[in-house]
């Protein structure tokens, strides 16, 4: 059985530590050596950084829409994005990278794998290693197996994983993008307006209704690629999860308990430059 990757904190601290870090600017000091990760995702770009015993030590991000649907879009806006979250950990951390895992999203093929890739050796990394984005989010929950559902901007991932390697991937077309086309013809605003509307903590009553339908969609692209299958614990993922009524809504649509980490956006980057750690905790 593949080990579960070991992390000296627990998941939900680890992940609440590595989002205060990203949101902040601050850094941690390393425990041995560090290890850069990227994340080319659809409406973010996010770079974490852990250290020998998978602790995060820095983080940063930029809103992007370099990504659509899996596919590196923009060359020039990915490439400069990524060199530039590159240099400012490097300059808070004092520390400069060579390598980095890059993560994508499971089943794409090997054209783009191999342009994720060189969105990273544009900014001066070569490629530590690609990791699918269900595996580095299992990674920083600790599990091997069970169903990571993925709730991006642009799509929604439904990865099964199998001691630790992924058995089976479904991603569609339903994701934060589509709630927002639901909320501007809802409220009869413009898209950006929208945006803002789903992002705001203020309006969350004004919003969780209207989404609904399209939670609902996400929830049966799930349901459709579990049917017949054996998988007891789901775990929920992504930015677009963040609502407070989409765990229950994916529950009651699966028949399955269904476990949404805090700060779910920030899951699948941090584990992205995860390795396997020794029982040594000291």
């Amino acid at each position: 059985m593949a080990p579960a990757i070991r992390s000296i904190e627990a998941p939900e601290a680890a992940i609440r530590r590595f989002a205060h870090l990203v949101r902040t600017g601050e850094v941690d000091e390393p425990l041995g050596e560090m290890r850069l990760g990227i994340d080319l995702g659809t409406a973010n770009i996010v770079v974490s950084v852990v250290d020998a015993r998978n602790r995060p030590v820095a983080g940063g991000w930029v809103h992007s829409t370099v990504v659509r649907d899996g596919v590196v879009v923009d060359w020039l806006g990915a490439t400069t994005a990524v060199r530039r979250l590159k240099e400012d950990v490097e300059r808070r951390l004092g520390h400069r990278f060579t390598a980095a895992s890059v993560s994508i999203p499971p089943g794409i093929s090997e054209g783009d794998i191999k342009v994720f890739r060189n969105v990273a050796g544009a900014a001066g990394l070569d490629t530590a290693e690609v990791v699918d984005e269900p595996v580095a989010a299992a990674r920083t929950l600790g599990i091997t197996d069970g169903c990571v559902i993925d709730i991006g901007h642009g799509t929604t991932g439904v990865s099964i994983l199998d001691d630790g390697e992924v058995v089976l991937s479904v991603d569609e077309a339903t994701g934060g993008h589509h709630m927002s086309l639901v909320l501007a013809g809802a409220y009869r605003i413009d898209y950006d307006e929208a945006e803002a509307m789903k992002k705001d903590p203020a309006r969350r009553d004004d919003v969780v209704g209207v989404i609904r339908p399209t939670l609902e969609k996400m929830a049966s692209i799930a349901a459709a690629a579990l049917a017949g299958r054996d998988v007891p614990m789901v775990y929920l993922v992504g930015g677009s999860s963040s609502f407070p009524n989409a765990p229950d809504v994916f529950a009651s649509r699966l028949g399955r308990p269904v476990v949404r980490p805090i700060e779910p956006l920030f899951v699948t980057p941090l584990g992205i430059p995860m390795k396997e750690v020794g029982d040594d905790r000291g």
